[in-house]
């Protein structure tokens, strides 16, 4: 498959999704990934790496070596010559063989997996689906294919596509340097990328893709016993920093929203940052009335004045 062509492909693909309802939930994407193999940068460092005059050097040096072995010098070029030729026999042996697509597709969704098992969270919000009939799979593996019927049965039961690259890393000690990209039928374009061992660089991708959907997300919404709190993040980030309580107040103030009290606090960050909340770690947290949250201090109460708190960095986010 072309270069030029998946994308477009893809997109055509996306056209036929359903259209999002608006608000955002899990993102279920098809099984099979598609991989475009790039430049062999390691090749590319070989020749383009070094200027002209190293390359003199080190061909100078390896003649030097093999005179001093005792090779004749009408044989030296002959020498160097099957030398580099089996360099490039082996390296066209190792790279030629089908199955990378295959091992990366598999690496990927084996560790997003293995983060879900791991950590747990309430609700899966990444996922690989398989939108056809279980019988139909069994079919494409016992033919050692891959999944590729597409109708629109199956993808009203998907959100997006992901496809990828991947190129021979230029440190030449067998790493690859691949990506991920993910088209949602909301028309978010996502792009994530690795360097590393063919084996483990999806342990990386894995993790930004687990990160970014999985992270609580602002503005968004959550029940608190009776009522519904709305977390609206910081104005222009997320999670603010402040040198003081009331310069974040003032700055919650002016969205007109409020800091979180101490039970709304505590309560999100029991949820954790993969369940709809925000973990507290180690930090200190803006309060109202000029106050700080330093959930390390609890004896007897963590609820402290800024002169008993020897930092000039407060976070916080506003909730309303």
């Amino acid at each position: 498959m072309s270069r030029s062509f998946l994308p477009r492909l893809l997109w055509l693909l996306i056209g036929l999704l359903p259209l999002p309802s608006g608000a955002a939930g899990p993102v279920s994407l098809w099984p099979t990934i598609a991989f475009i193999r790039g430049q062999d940068l390691c090749q590319y460092q070989d020749v383009y790496g070094k200027p002209r005059s190293e390359l003199a050097l080190a061909m100078t040096a390896q003649l030097k070596d093999l005179l001093s072995a005792g090779v004749e010098s009408r044989d030296v070029a002959p020498v160097l010559f099957a030398i580099e030729a089996l360099i490039d026999k082996n390296r066209l042996l190792a790279t030629k063989g089908l199955g990378m697509d295959v091992l990366l597709e598999g690496s990927l969704k084996a560790a997003v997996d293995t983060f879900y098992r791991d950590l747990k969270p309430k609700e899966k919000k990444l996922q690989f689906v398989n939108p056809s009939p279980l019988l139909d799979l069994l079919r494409d593996l016992r033919q050692q294919q891959r999944q590729g019927t597409l109708d629109t049965q199956q993808l009203a039961k998907i959100s997006g596509f992901a496809w990828g690259t991947y190129s021979f890393g230029p440190s030449c000690q067998g790493d690859i340097q691949s990506s991920i990209h993910i088209e949602l039928a909301t028309g978010e374009s996502l792009s994530f990328q690795a360097q590393g061992r063919p084996e483990s660089v999806m342990n990386s991708i894995a993790a930004q893709m687990f990160a970014y959907f999985q992270r609580t997300r602002f503005p968004s919404s959550l029940r608190m016993g009776n009522k519904t709190l709305w977390l609206l993040g910081a104005p222009g980030a997320p999670i603010g920093q402040a040198p003081s309580p009331e310069v974040a107040e003032k700055a919650c103030v002016q969205n007109k929203s409020r800091l979180p009290l101490l039970a709304e606090y505590e309560y999100l960050s029991a949820l954790g940052d993969w369940n709809g909340g925000i973990t507290l770690d180690h930090k200190y947290w803006a309060m109202a009335d000029g106050h700080i949250l330093a959930p390390d201090l609890r004896n007897p109460s963590p609820v402290r004045h800024p002169e008993e708190i020897n930092s000039n960095t407060i976070y916080y986010y506003c909730v309303r």
